[in-house]
């Protein structure tokens, strides 16, 4: 089986993002050849302890990857993955599901003839070809796919897979890979760019646990952020939540927001309206707190508690801290 390239999404600190760990996984299980890793040179270079993460994981070389471009510009980094992917030969290209990622799988496809699969939840060999599981239609359908082309590129939610370090370890080679930008590519310009301030909780998109607040907090995320910081989960919100300015637009969960898929998700004074269930829908464990017992989310969750979550959830979060001593 041919070599599996996955991209090494990291912080602008130079620190591996945690789904990386996952991808890695994952792409042994793939193929018996090797795994590569582009790192795309934004600013950051691959430091020697990400190096020693990644050979821990069991890649084998990481490709330097840098342009004349912004590679922050998803026409940019498709261009140069699709160059990357000429030189390498490999089959697969792994890529953590982010709004950026998918759509630079999308570019990469186009330029590549690739067959695209994003969000997927799933990916697994069926007779040598690749077959990629996803939900679709807001988590109602599960969907098999294989992909048929000769390259396949493939973004997957985090969560999805339990990393694992390889059985042997290797020593990742550096290689360098320059490439020049289309005129095309060129066209889209990063006019700036801000980092969200750190919250020293897990990134939303890949959090194990997320606890969320909806109409119910009537603004007040007090008890949502203290049963997070328990948990040491992220905090999201719905679309009502954000609209009425009582947390950022990034934190929400939705069709229109943020797709997630955490290990565990909390919701406290969700409802559970269609559009924030398409977002959250494909959760391991669903956990619901409503004063209302008809509220449509209780129809998904794994456990429903009706009662109000300014009386739940700090009683959740003490006990917790009971149980961790």
């Amino acid at each position: 089986m041919s070599d599996i390239l996955v991209l090494l999404d990291h912080t602008a600190a130079g620190a591996l993002r945690a789904p990386v760990r996952e991808l890695v996984t994952l792409a042994r299980t793939l193929t018996d050849g090797a795994v590569h890793g582009a790192w795309a040179v934004d600013g950051a270079e691959p430091d020697d302890a990400a190096l020693a993460e990644l050979g821990a994981l069991g890649v084998g070389t990481v490709h330097r990857l840098t342009s004349d471009g912004d590679l922050h510009v998803a026409a940019v980094l498709a261009e140069a993955l699709a160059s990357l992917v000429a030189a390498t030969g490999v089959g697969t290209v792994l890529a953590t599901s982010s709004f950026e990622n998918k759509e630079a799988a999308a570019h990469l496809a186009l330029a590549t003839g690739a067959g695209v699969v994003t969000d997927a939840d799933a990916v697994e060999r069926v007779d040598g070809r690749l077959v990629v599981g996803k939900t679709v239609f807001a988590g109602t359908w599960t969907t098999r796919t294989a992909v048929r082309t000769p390259l396949a590129v493939v973004t997957l939610k985090a969560n999805s897979v339990t990393a694992t370090d390889a059985p042997a370890p290797a020593a990742p080679q550096v290689v360098e890979h320059a490439t020049t930008a289309s005129a095309g590519a060129l066209r889209v310009r990063l006019v700036s760019r801000t980092e969200r301030p750190a919250t020293g909780r897990p990134d939303l998109g890949s959090a194990n646990v997320v606890v969320v607040g909806g109409r119910g907090t009537e603004g007040d995320f007090t008890q949502v952020e203290e049963l997070a910081d328990v948990l040491g989960g992220a905090v999201g919100a719905t679309r009502v939540a954000t609209d009425e300015g009582w947390i950022g637009h990034d934190a929400q969960i939705g069709q229109t927001g943020v797709t997630v898929s955490p290990r565990l998700y909390i919701g406290a004074g969700v409802s559970g309206a269609v559009h924030h269930r398409g977002g959250m829908q494909a959760s391991g464990t669903i956990v619901a707190v409503n004063s209302d017992p008809d509220a449509p989310i209780f129809e998904i969750a794994d456990l429903g508690i009706v009662g109000d979550l300014r009386t739940v959830l700090p009683q959740a979060a003490a006990e917790l801290r009971r149980l961790k001593g």
